[in-house]
């Protein structure tokens, strides 16, 4: 398996791996209004023999904690077609995902996921309990690339406006 930035042919499959692991097309819908934007950030795939297999995205967001701005990044979707999936594929994505945002100096990762996923990569619902947001809940979570010296106590986390249109 070979994981590697999205090339412009990859369009269609990475929509079709995205609608396929997803109950509706919401999160295929979402990625190709991302890249419309010019809010996809990163876009990686997994892909095995050829073909798409998983995929991944990363886009801003305006995060504030304690009214400072924060250098910060929102996670997903994360996709992997059903044949493939509970294999690890989903695992490398992410981990790739976080990698390339340390290397980028983003201090902080948010998404909307299952929490016992999650949890696995760093990811915390505690984390991102300071910070307003229209998704805020029981799966939404937050992972501090750079440790801030004292945790915010409040903020607000403003997805890229795609996000609003699903």
């Amino acid at each position: 398996m070979l994981l590697r930035a999205e090339q412009s042919d990859d369009e269609k499959p990475v929509f079709a791996v995205n609608e396929a692991a997803f109950a509706t097309d919401a999160e295929a819908r979402l990625v190709d209004m991302l890249r419309s934007d010019g809010d996809l950030l990163f876009s990686h795939v997994a892909e095995e023999d050829g073909a798409i297999i998983g995929h991944i995205a990363l886009s801003p967001v305006d995060v504030l904690a304690d009214d400072q701005p924060i250098k910060a990044l929102g996670l997903g979707p994360v996709a992997v077609a059903p044949s493939h999936q509970n294999g690890g594929i989903g695992s490398q994505l992410v981990h790739a995902a976080a990698n390339w945002a340390r290397l980028h100096e983003w201090q902080l990762i948010i998404l909307l996921g299952n929490p016992r996923y999650y949890a696995r990569f760093g990811f915390s619902v505690e984390d991102a309990r300071p910070f307003s947001s229209p998704f805020a809940g029981p799966y939404f979570q937050a992972l501090w690339l750079d440790v801030p010296v004292q945790k915010p106590q409040s903020g607000r986390a403003e997805y890229a406006p795609a996000f609003g249109r699903l």
